[in-house]
């Protein structure tokens, strides 16, 4: 079995890549660049495979967001040196046929099912949840970046939401979305087909393909950017407002002691 230990390695190898672009992904996303962007930038960083100029200008002209491409270059560099090493051995490594088929298999299988997790909206939620706890903790990024994201207090922050066809956005008025409800505010609509709306009314259409600047609750805005069109759409925004509800509570209850302290 010991012809399997370069497979292994390469897999593990593949994993902590994909771990890292995950990672770079989160990262962008806290300087307010959109998931698909942000997914598309880290992809591109890592892999070294280059980007297109107007992305590109998202990038050079924002310093932190500069800062988080050069370290993904830099890991990327040595992670596909290392993936592309052990995929070498396990040729190399392969004596007879017979371990060779075998090699290959474990391989596939073992790509098909990272591939399977990275891709799953479950997975990556529940991915996001201690990546963006670390980077807020662990990083300066939600302080130092005042020009796109504006943090204006903790978890909160501004950034954009590119609207999928199929996303639980897609087709509604501001209106009928009730995002306020759920402690999150649409401050400018980018049409896809015309001018840059700001301070959006009620009556407001989402259409897909469109780009929204929205401002709430971080966490917030990574499930709205995540939620599908009907009923599990609708169950996760009165989840949500029900939250939101529950922190509105909390907040008052502790103004309400904090001004008696101060009455004191």
């Amino acid at each position: 079995m010991s012809y399997l230990l370069p497979v292994l390695v390469f897999l593990l190898a593949l994993t902590i890549s994909l771990i890292v672009i995950r990672v770079g992904t989160m990262a962008l996303m806290l300087t307010g660049l959109s998931r698909e962007v942000a997914r598309f930038q880290s992809h591109s960083a890592f892999t070294g495979v280059g980007f297109t100029t107007k992305e590109a200008e998202l990038i050079n002209e924002h310093p932190v967001r500069r800062h988080l491409v050069m370290g993904l270059m830099m890991l990327g560099n040595i992670g596909m040196a290392t993936v592309i090493a052990t995929l070498t051995a396990t040729l190399l490594s392969t004596r007879t046929t017979e371990h060779l088929g075998a090699s290959f298999a474990v391989l596939a299988i073992g790509i098909v099912i990272l591939i399977s997790l990275f891709k799953s909206r479950w997975i990556e939620q529940q991915l996001n949840r201690p990546i963006s706890w670390a980077l807020k903790h662990f990083t300066q990024l939600d302080v130092r970046d005042y020009v796109s994201l504006l943090e204006f207090s903790s978890g909160f922050a501004v950034s954009e939401l590119v609207v999928k066809p199929g996303d639980w956005v897609a087709g509604k008025t501001l209106v009928e979305l009730g995002l306020a409800r759920e402690g999150v505010l649409v401050l400018g609509i980018r049409r896809h087909t015309g001018p840059y709306v700001g301070a959006p009314s009620g009556s407001s259409k989402i259409e897909a393909n469109d780009t929204l600047i929205i401002y709430g609750p971080l966490d917030r805005l990574e499930d709205l950017d995540t939620r599908c069109h009907g009923d599990e759409g609708d169950l996760a925004h009165q989840e949500a407002k029900q939250e939101y509800d529950e922190y509105l509570v909390e907040v008052e209850e502790l103004d309400k002691v904090e001004t008696a302290d101060i009455g004191k």
